[in-house]
């Protein structure tokens, strides 16, 4: 990633390890603020972000991107949309972290995260729709949750954390969409190249499941 003149970040792509490529130049007009950004949790991060600070910027990149780039192949096989949507994801982070900073305290940095970058990926694949192209293929997902997934079952804590990921991962990956991400079912239903039937018909067993699990 790099930092152009505009002061807006800039994703400069993916490396051919699959891990995105980080080169972050001078912030016009921007300083860093903060001493020690490695210190903080993603949620502090991304309040210092809001501030214009440059190094929680870079230092909450490095953390995020690996598994964000990770759960968006999950999604899409395209590279070049993974990529648009790295891109215009941390655009989003770097313009829009004051609205997370002025969230109500205890929210979910990562869980805020990939919300946009969710809402980014559905926007890419009406993109392609409108052009008359065949969505790309969905990865095939692990019968185990990924380890992103596990960190955002985890924001839900405690019995309900336990009782996401004990779910079917069909069932799980749709509830996480349309509950930890709040996308509509039509949108998640292009995110996961589903049906709206499908979709309507998954949620409904996930939410008797979790409530058999919660009872």
């Amino acid at each position: 990633m790099r930092v152009e003149s505009t002061g807006l970040p800039h994703v400069a792509g993916i490396t051919s390890e699959g891990k995105p490529a980080v080169r972050l130049g001078r912030l016009a007009g921007v300083r860093s603020i903060s001493k020690a950004p490695r210190a903080l949790d993603e949620e502090g991060l991304v309040r210092l972000v809001a501030r214009g600070d440059r190094a929680a910027f870079e230092e909450l990149y490095r953390r995020t991107s690996p598994w964000l780039a990770v759960r968006l192949r999950r999604r899409c096989v395209d590279e070049q949309i993974v990529a648009e949507v790295m891109q215009e994801t941390y655009l989003a982070v770097w313009r829009a972290a004051g609205a997370f900073a002025g969230a109500a305290v205890g929210g979910s940095a990562t869980g805020w995260l990939w919300t946009i970058a969710a809402r980014r990926l559905v926007d890419a694949f009406r993109r392609r729709a409108h052009h008359a192209e065949p969505p790309p293929a969905a990865a095939v997902l692990d019968a185990a949750p990924a380890a992103e997934e596990e960190a955002l079952a985890a924001t839900v804590g405690g019995d309900v954390g336990d009782a996401l990921r004990c779910l079917a991962p069909e069932l799980r990956q749709v509830l996480q969409a349309m509950v930890l991400d709040g996308l509509s079912v039509r949108e998640t239903a292009v995110l996961l190249g589903l049906p709206e039937g499908t979709v309507k018909t998954r949620a409904r067993r996930a939410r008797i499941a979790m409530r058999r699990a919660l009872a």
